[in-house]
Formats: structure tokens, sequence, C-alpha cells
């Protein structure tokens, strides 16, 4: 007996602590059938549901979220999601909030007026990532929609996210402007987030399409990938925020985070996120990149 409660005590104390990742940001339990949060800030009873990719991927939410949090007495729930998912979330009124980079799907929800609230917060850019010896010679295009071309015309390998995520759907509006229906076995899909997608590329040896951002924090990891292609407005990646039209509980905390994202010290932070580890800043600000994005406010 004496033995069994000390067991049972041992559970007791161990499973609050499963709760936790290593960082600390608790790891909740969702319902059957609904979407489980990849991470929690803040024990606040004022909760702000927010889905996002590549931004809570690489720590930059959570970089935000933690003094926020702390300020207004909350609890900063994010779901790891791609920008298609996401604002399936959102529609789903499964989460309060989007921070998104696929403008043609947030402008189709303003015009269908189910979403409002979207405001420029940064940006970064897409690069074409390959091997380095190059088979498509895409290093010599005159821009993303020409190296999309040469890709095809060599059939070389390429990895393709296949996820309706605002990355795949960059890659999608690429090949539709270069007149082409990408199919063929030279095509990887992964149906997964970036990183996993960049890790399937540097083991292929293919091309893909990569958010700076990730390519930057990753580049480590991937010693068979260089940068061939950059630059052109094509391959500008601007962030956007999002929210119900129709509120939900959490829609006035969305539109407070808002303003913190707005603020100077976060705007300073999208400034110089990442140059203490990779020797260059991963984001740019909202004014930058409204200088870079000057047609799509």
């Amino acid at each position: 007996m004496r033995r069994r409660n000390a067991l049972m005590l041992m559970v007791a104390f161990v499973i609050p602590l499963c709760m936790l990742s290593s960082s600390g940001m608790a790891q909740a339990q969702a319902p059957a059938g609904e979407p489980r949060p990849a991470a929690i800030w803040g024990t606040g009873p004022n909760q702000l549901r927010i889905a996002t990719g590549s931004p809570g991927e690489l720590g930059l939410l959570e970089a935000i979220s933690t003094d926020f949090a702390r300020r207004h007495d909350a609890s900063v729930i994010w779901f790891r999601a791609g920008s298609g998912q996401a604002m399936n979330l959102l529609r789903e009124r499964k989460v309060d909030m989007v921070l998104a980079h696929a403008p043609p799907a947030e402008r189709r929800a303003l015009s269908e007026g189910w979403a409002i609230g979207r405001h420029l917060i940064g940006s970064n850019e897409f690069w074409i990532v390959g091997p380095a010896n190059d088979p498509a010679k895409i290093v010599e295009a005159t821009d993303a929609i020409d190296a999309f071309r040469r890709i095809e015309a060599a059939k070389a390998k390429k990895v393709t996210r296949a996820d309706n995520s605002g990355t795949h759907q960059k890659e999608m509006e690429i090949w539709k402007l270069a007149g082409i229906e990408p199919k063929g076995d030279w095509l990887i899909p992964t149906r997964d987030f970036m990183t996993a997608s960049l890790k399937r590329a540097n083991t292929e040896g293919a091309y893909f399409l990569t958010d700076s951002s990730t390519f930057v924090a990753e580049r480590k990891e991937l010693p068979a990938l260089k940068v061939l292609f950059r630059g052109g407005q094509v391959l500008m990646n601007p962030y956007h925020t999002l929210w119900l039209k129709d509120p939900t509980s959490g829609t006035p905390l969305a539109e407070r985070f808002l303003t913190h994202l707005m603020s100077e010290d976060i705007q300073n932070l999208l400034r110089v996120y990442g140059k203490d580890r990779y020797g260059e800043a991963m984001y740019n600000d909202a004014r930058v990149s409204r200088g870079r994005w000057p047609f799509d406010q």
C-alpha cells in the first residue's frame, strides 16, 4: 500500500511537468476533432487564439506574445497552421486572429465580407534555393517567372509544399504567371511545413521556394542548398493581420494585439530579430515593408 501511494504521488508530480515544453510553453490538450494548440504563452484568463506558421516556428510569435500576455493578463494560444489552413480556422471561429502571408486569399476574405482587420505588420522575402550545381541554371534567370520556366523545362527536381499554405499559394501564382501547369514526377510534394520541406529539398538535391527567414535560421542544417534566385516584387512576402467581422470573444484582444504589433518596441524587434544568432535580421518592419510593397495595403 505504501509503495502504491508513493507511485501515485510520483505520477501526479510527473504529469504536470510533461505539460510543458523545454522552453516552458504550455502544451494544451484539445477535445477530439478540435485543432490542438502548438503552444500557449501566459496564464491569464483572457484568451487570444492565433493561427500562423513560420512566425511561430521561428520563435518570433513567442517573443511578441510573452510580454503581451503579461500586460493584458492573457493567454496567447498559438495554432500552427499555414495561411490557407489558418484562414479556414478563422472562418470556422476556431481562432480569433491570423497572421497570414497570402494576399489574394486575404483580399478575397475581405471582399466576401467575413473578415476584417487586415493590416500590414512586416515582411520578409521568398527565395528560390536549390543545389549548387543548379541544373536548371536559374541563377541566370531574369526574374522568378523565368526561374520557374527553367526548372520545368529541365524537369529538375522541385519540392512543393502542396498544402495551400501562403508559400504554396505563392508558388502556384508564379506557375500561373509562367503559363505552366506543373506536373510530373520531378515535383516532390511534402504537404508539410517550411522547415521539413527545406530538409526534404536538401536530401533530394531539389529546388524549393522558401521564405527567407526560415532559410536564414536553418541554413547550417542545409549543406546541399544555396540561394540561387532572389529579388523582385513577386517574391516579396508581406504579413497581415486578419480577424472576423462577426466578432469572437477574443476579437477585442486581437485588436489590442495589433496595437502591440505596431508599437515601437515590437517594430524594433522585427528590425533586429535573429541578427544576434544568425548575423542578419530575419524580417522587415512595417515601414520598410510598406516601401517595398506599396500597392497592396
